[in-house]
């Protein structure tokens, strides 16, 4: 039977969804400079395929413009067809910038940190999600056993990570029923989000073909555990230097990172509503859970909003190159360009208010926990409100 190969020029819209429209091939050079037909309305569809209100109805024209450097080909040998899918920017027809884009929203907030501070982001977005087949037995978090599981998913994601070049870093059963945890190497800039956009459609690719059925929702059952995405970042100068480390500073962090970090903490009551946009996102990131439940910065804190991560000193790498800080109020609700568009912007705008170092806790903020996830939690609340609560908390902190 005679087919033809087939592209999905593709955006990654406000609904955390991948959309996109297919075109022959061999048409791919003719795309990168026309684009493909898009409609303006397409960026209020739901993630349940309703249409929220638009300004825009049936009126409007756009087109979306492939980028040749996100273009993915993935040939997993099993009999069936190879996927073929690029990345790219939706403009208006005369190829000027889309308002709602969500590619060009970062590239703006990215341009904002260069020209304010000269600097670049430099980062990694790690995901969990849930494998949901026959379902694990309890008694797999982390084992090895509860791995075996999915060894064959494991080891077709991380070659299809290979092959549409991305650097494959670690894969792991979580803590979680059927829950799974995969983490890639970091790049710079835009190609930030533009990886872990692929990433998340080479998971549901290599789980579809095994006959799996993959789930990135920020909580599948309240008394449950979540499913987080954590983005590790670094600041570099124009040289491409790490500027993140300050081996004189107690915690590493040096002083414009100091103020980048204090500036989403400031704006975080804001920016949630893009870094985690769904109710049940609002439910994940509570106390007990390890996910975000305060609006701080940690030393090494899996609940804290921004967490200062461990440089491991037997590492080839150098310490100054390992340094990182986390923010982890985020999850695949969420574009990972809104999500991240958003960050830079709030973190910009500390570099800008020249703000205070942040205060950086050390204790659990939470002394009265006893598990990672009590029985019968009842969750209630909404994330707003909770970290506009959180803020106005005085825990006892060093630094």
């Amino acid at each position: 039977m005679r087919s033809e190969p087939l592209i999905i020029a593709a955006t990654s819209d406000i609904a955390g969804k991948v959309r996109g429209k297919s075109f022959p091939a061999s048409q791919f050079d003719k795309r990168l400079k026309s684009g493909i037909g898009w409609t303006p309305t397409n960026v209020q569809i739901t993630c349940f395929d309703s249409i929220a209100d638009s300004p825009y109805g049936a009126l409007g024209d756009l087109t979306l413009i492939p980028d040749s450097k996100t273009y993915v080909e993935l040939d997993l040998e099993d009999g069936k067809p190879v996927e073929r899918f690029v990345l790219g920017n939706i403009c208006e027809t005369d190829g000027s910038t889309w308002e709602c884009c969500t590619r060009s929203i970062l590239r703006a907030a990215l341009e904002r940190l260069e020209a304010v501070a000269n600097l670049t982001l430099y980062g990694a977005f790690e995901h969990e999600f849930h494998l949901v087949a026959n379902g694990s037995p309890p008694g797999n978090a982390y084992t090895t056993s509860g791995f075996r599981l999915q060894r064959e998913f494991a080891e077709v994601l991380v070659a299809a990570i290979k092959q549409a070049g991305l650097q494959p870093d670690t894969f792991m059963k979580e803590y979680g029923i059927d829950q799974y945890e995969v983490t890639i190497g970091p790049v710079s800039g835009l190609a930030i989000a533009d990886q872990a956009t692929i990433l998340r459609e080479l998971v549901c690719i290599c789980a579809e073909r095994l006959q799996l059925n993959p789930s990135f929702t920020p909580l599948r059952d309240p008394a449950d555990v979540g499913n987080g995405v954590h983005i590790h970042m670094s600041l570099c100068d124009n040289d491409g230097n790490t500027v993140t480390y300050d081996p004189k500073s107690r915690y590493g962090l040096s002083q414009i990172a100091g103020q980048f970090v204090a500036g989403i903490l400031k704006y975080l009551d804001s920016i949630a509503a893009l870094t985690a946009p769904s109710v049940i996102s609002c439910n994940r990131l509570m106390p007990h859970r390890w996910s975000a439940a305060f609006n701080n910065l940690g030393f090494r804190d899996r609940e804290a909003a921004v967490r200062i991560c461990p440089v491991n000193s037997l590492s080839d790498i150098a310490e100054m190159d390992q340094f990182n800080f986390e923010f982890r109020a985020a999850d695949a609700a969420a574009s990972p360009y809104l999500a991240l568009a958003a960050i830079v912007h709030a973190g910009t705008q500390g570099i800008e208010e020249e703000l205070d170092f942040p205060t950086v806790t050390e204790e659990d903020l939470c002394p009265r926990r006893k598990s990672m996830l009590p029985t019968g939690l009842h969750i209630k609340g909404i994330v707003v409100e909770r970290y506009r609560n959180a803020s106005m908390m005085t825990p006892k902190a060093t630094g």
